[in-house]
C-alpha cells in the first residue's frame, strides 16, 4: 500500500522509487538522485553551453565532483523519505524541510529513464541581496547574519525565504520543460508540503531563458546587480526574481492525507 504521506508522489512499481510527474510534460518525471548518475553529470557539467550559466559547479568538472554532489543530494532525499515513512500513520500531511525528488528524467518509449536536468528548492543563499527602504541593494556585511536567521527557522515557517536552483540539458532547451518543472515543484510540493510562501531566485545577467522560466511562473524581476561576483575567473551580474504566495492561498485540500 502506498504511504499516504508521500502524496502527491507516485511510486515506481518495479523499483519502489518515488517520483513526481510534471504537470504538462507527462513523459518527464522528478526522482531522487542515483549514484549511477555520475557519468551523465560529467557530460553535462563540462558542456560549455550549460556550465557558463552555473555558479557552483567547478570547471573542469571531475568524477570526484560528481560523487560529492550526488552524496549531498542522496542523503537528504533518503532522510526525508524516512521521515515520511515514520509518519505514515499520521492523518495530517507532514510538513518537511525538502523535496526528496529533484532530478529531471525523461521516460523513454521503452521505459528507460534519461537524466536531463535538476530542479531543487533550498533556503536562500544570497543574503547579500536585500530589500531596504523599498529598494533592492547589496549588503555583503549583513549576508551571514541574514542567512543564519533564515536557516534557523523551523520547517514550515512562512517567513522562510526559499530559492531555486536548476539546469537542463541543452538537448531539451526551448521545450518548456524547466518552466513546467518549476511550476510542478513549487505548487505540487513546495507550497503544500514545505510551506513555501516566499522565494527569491537568481540568474546570471543575460540569462534571459532562466529569467523567462521564472517570470512565466509568477516571479517578478526586481533587481539586477551588476558585476556581483567572480565566477570561473569572470565577473558576473545577477538578475534577482521574487515570488510570494497569494494571501488567500487555499491549502485545504492538502491538510489531510488522501
Amino acid at each position: 500500500m502506498l504511504n499516504p504521506q508521500l502524496f502527491p508522489l507516485e511510486v515506481d512499481p518495479q523499483t519502489g522509487e518515488p517520483f513526481l510527474r510534471l504537470r504538462h510534460h507527462k513523459s518527464i518525471i522528478l526522482t531522487p538522485a542515483r549514484w549511477d548518475d555520475a557519468k551523465q553529470l560529467l557530460e553535462y557539467m563540462n558542456d560549455p553551453r550549460l556550465c557558463v550559466w552555473l555558479n557552483s559547479p567547478p570547471f573542469p568538472y571531475l568524477p570526484e565532483h560528481a560523487e560529492s554532489w550526488l552524496g549531498r543530494m542522496i542523503g537528504p532525499s533518503r532522510d526525508i523519505l524516512q521521515e515520511l515513512e515514520e509518519a505514515k500513520e499520521v492523518a495530517e500531511l507532514k510538513t518537511v524541510e525538502d523535496c526528496p525528488v529533484h532530478i529531471i528524467r525523461e521516460v523513454m518509449d521503452d521505459g528507460t529513464q534519461k537524466l536531463i536536468g535538476n530542479a531543487h528548492m533550498f533556503r536562500y543563499k544570497n543574503g547579500e541581496l536585500v530589500l531596504s527602504d523599498g529598494s533592492w541593494t547589496v549588503d555583503w556585511a549583513g549576508k551571514a547574519k541574514r542567512e543564519e536567521e533564515n536557516g534557523s527557522r523551523k520547517a514550515g515557517d512562512p517567513e522562510i525565504i526559499w530559492s531555486f536552483g536548476d539546469w537542463l540539458a541543452p538537448s531539451h532547451h526551448n521545450q518548456g520543460i524547466m518552466t513546467d518543472a518549476v511550476e510542478t515543484l513549487l505548487h505540487d510540493w513546495g507550497v503544500p508540503r514545505m510551506g513555501v510562501r516566499h522565494m527569491i531566485a537568481a540568474a546570471f545577467e543575460g540569462n534571459m531563458a532562466s529569467v523567462k522560466t521564472f517570470t512565466k511562473n509568477g516571479f517578478d524581476m526586481v533587481y539586477t546587480s551588476k558585476n556581483h561576483f567572480e565566477v570561473k575567473g569572470k565577473m558576473q551580474g545577477l538578475h534577482v526574481l521574487e515570488w510570494k504566495a497569494a494571501e488567500n492561498l487555499d491549502l485545504i485540500s492538502f491538510n489531510f492525507r488522501p
